[in-house]
């Protein structure tokens, strides 16, 4: 028992001990993610650097050792990243803010560009169990840059305490470290906080990363196409439309099997259409016999072509005459499922009675198998089948070949990544082949594009990286992909069995068969308790991480503001409330990164038909009238050279269907 004469002394040694007597202060545990700590030097790399993630127990985590191969190939992190921060115990999740975790970046790592701009968090979730905070960047970030993460001492603990002081300098010098990486990442840490005038005193929690290069590798293979002349286009037939009784188009959609889907020769109205066209042409093939583009270093690095593709396309030119030079033509970029005999055909009629001529191919891994034909029978009799250039394959070994076998890869997370990226490539290929003169009666310089959903997320990345289309149209588009099929109806089910097809399964429990639990943006912080959702949501980000240089927000700030070569190109985003195929989330997510909201025309179906999707609205899905004034749209401004928009329906109170430019902030709900 503690005598009266030994108190002052026990007081004392409590004073100089308070954490005796108080609970010690929350902290942020370890480093927070991303951090350039889970790198590795790199110099053939813009970046200086490449991704190098630790690896997990491979034989209980199969999936996730195989994930980790992937990300550790990349040179920089996510462009919106989920940013994970632990802590040592609870925080109080509304004080959690942009003015207390933001980012702010150094610049550039090619030329410093960017340096001081501040990003704020959005999508926050607080997942209890493990005391970690996940948020994504308020906005995407720039590519191949360095950022720092500031989290401040405004953040509060659970019983509305200030955060402890973060203990980098401490943890991370001469004398707790050996390590000569870490040592120079806190010099790093110290140097940034000194030119951002930031006192370590008032933060909890610091790292820097640096986002990955997302369009390099398309840069370097468009310098490639640039510099060679291809061979001309090996023409199949030429036929008057005012001639043609119609089009067999015999499908292959097994390994020896064949369907004959109708060609709605209908839709080719020869009041406007003069004739139809069909040929073919070689195109390079960076992908690889699983489907994917083997990496190669962003700065140094060749990208090597593998194969050919023979490439064969649709050509359909106007009734009237063409003008000095040949007819402007539109590259005309279909849907996922569909082929160059659906949606192009569809616009076409409206193109050439504007006088644009349409062009178009068969997206990798669609139109069904290399063995289909198609036959035009006239009046004058029928000609000899031709190829009709399916490039779907037998991807599975099942015998069958579905509507977008081989548009993805087999290989963990990456996906249609590389098969948008080859159709990108086939593209530019074809802009090279009719500025060379490679297919006659065309311009060789009144270029332009034109795509619809699949088509307008890869035309969004084809308008981000080639400077020599002059003007585009991007119908109901958006990305990431990952984020387009976890949201919609019609995809959720593709997310469920990839989450189902992994060691350990991710199916958790919920729509169908998971819960995610990934708020959209500009709500209150989620507190997830849901087990397993933390998990779906490291695959989502992760899947996304991927996948960036196939998707188009990567590519979208490049379209217009700050172009990778040019001067950057006259553009129109077509978009429409309730789309349940690209929710409208993540077409918000594509016209913010590119700073499009003015480009933007929203249609608005509520008032149309409500509760149907309007997801094919441009090609009838919703109507006749407001398809026809969609194609209106397109065909002005593309016959304009990007010079004139119009309102599709009149300006209100007449037209209330379409918005030019979307009135109001843009929609971040689903709105169905």
């Amino acid at each position: 028992m503690t005598s009266f004469r030994r108190l002052p002394f026990v007081l004392a040694v409590l004073l100089l001990l308070p954490s005796v007597v108080s609970a010690a202060a929350v902290e942020v545990l370890g480093t927070p993610f991303p951090s350039d700590v889970y790198t590795t030097p790199d110099p053939s790399h813009l970046t200086g650097l490449r991704v190098n993630l630790p690896s997990p127990d491979c034989a209980s985590h199969p999936s996730d050792c195989a994930d980790n191969t992937v990300l550790n190939t990349l040179d920089g992190f996510n462009l919106q990243p989920r940013i994970s921060i632990a802590f040592t115990d609870a925080i109080d999740p509304a004080s959690i803010s942009s003015a207390n975790v933001y980012l702010v970046s150094l610049g550039s790592t090619t030329d410093g560009t960017g340096a001081g701009k501040v990003v704020g968090i959005n999508q926050a979730v607080w997942e209890p169990a493990a005391n970690t905070l996940h948020v994504e960047s308020d906005a995407q970030l720039d590519q191949h840059t360095r950022y720092l993460l500031v989290i401040t001492r405004g953040i509060r603990d659970a019983a509305g305490n200030p955060l402890a002081k973060t203990t980098f300098q401490h943890d991370l010098n001469f004398g707790q470290t050996k390590d000569p990486a870490l040592k120079a990442y806190r010099k790093e840490l110290l140097d940034a906080l000194d030119a951002l005038g930031l006192d370590p005193d008032t933060l909890a929690g610091v790292s820097i990363f640096t986002t990955q290069s997302a369009t390099a590798v398309l840069q370097k293979i468009r310098a490639q196409i640039k510099a060679q002349t291809p061979a001309p286009a090996v023409m199949h037939g030429s036929f008057a439309r005012a001639t043609i009784t119609s089009i067999v188009w015999k499908r292959q959609i097994g390994t020896a099997t064949f369907a004959t889907p109708s060609f709605n020769l209908s839709l080719l109205n020869p009041a406007a259409v003069g004739t139809v066209a069909f040929g073919q042409f070689q195109s390079p093939d960076y992908e690889n016999a699983l489907k994917f583009m083997p990496p190669v270093g962003t700065r140094t690095g060749v990208p090597a072509v593998l194969g050919t593709n023979t490439i064969q396309f649709n050509l359909i030119l106007p009734l009237s005459a063409a003008p000095p030079g040949g007819y402007p033509v539109v590259i005309f970029g279909h849907g996922f499922t569909d082929s160059k005999q659906g949606a192009p055909n569809a616009v076409a009629a409206t193109l050439a009675a504007n006088g644009l001529a349409t062009i178009a191919i068969n997206v990798v891994g669609h139109g069904g198998g290399a063995l289909g034909t198609i036959t035009v029978n006239t009046t004058l009799g029928s000609a000899t089948p031709f190829p009709d250039g399916g490039r779907g394959i037998d991807q599975n070994g099942d015998g069958n070949i579905d509507s977008t076998e081989g548009s993805s890869a087999v290989a963990p997370l990456i996906g249609n990544r590389d098969g948008l990226r080859q159709t990108t490539v086939d593209i530019m290929q074809l802009v090279r082949l009719i500025q060379t003169g490679g297919i006659p009666g065309l311009s060789t310089t009144r270029i332009y594009y034109a795509g619809q959903s699949f088509g307008g997320i890869y035309g969004g990345i084809l308008l981000g990286v080639e400077p020599d289309i002059r003007a585009g149209v991007l119908n109901v588009p958006g990305g990431p992909i990952v984020e387009i099929a976890r949201l919609s109806p019609s995809f959720r089910g593709l997310v469920a069995l990839a989450l189902g097809a992994r060691t350990p399964s991710l199916l958790n429990g919920g729509s169908f068969g998971f819960t995610e639990n990934i708020p959209l943006r500009n709500k209150p912080i989620l507190i997830d308790v849901v087990d397993g959702a933390s998990a779906i949501q490291k695959n989502v980000d992760d899947t996304e991480w991927v996948s960036q240089s196939g998707n188009p927000n990567a590519y979208a700030p490049h379209i217009r503001n700050s172009p990778l070569a040019g001067d950057g190109t006259p553009v129109i985003i077509q978009f429409a409330k309730g789309d349940r195929t690209v929710p409208n989330p993540t077409a918000t997510a594509l016209i913010r990164a590119g700073d499009l909201a003015d480009r933007a025309t929203f249609f608005r179906n509520d008032l149309n038909l409500p509760g149907s999707n309007p997801h094919t609205f441009l090609t009838f899905g919703v109507g006749i009238t407001p398809g026809l004034q969609a194609q209106t749209q397109m065909a002005i401004f593309l016959a304009s050279d990007g010079a004139v928009t119009v309102d599709p329906d009149g300006p209100p109170p007449a037209g209330v269907l379409f918005e030019v430019p979307i009135n109001g902030p843009l929609p971040e709900e689903l709105n169905f």
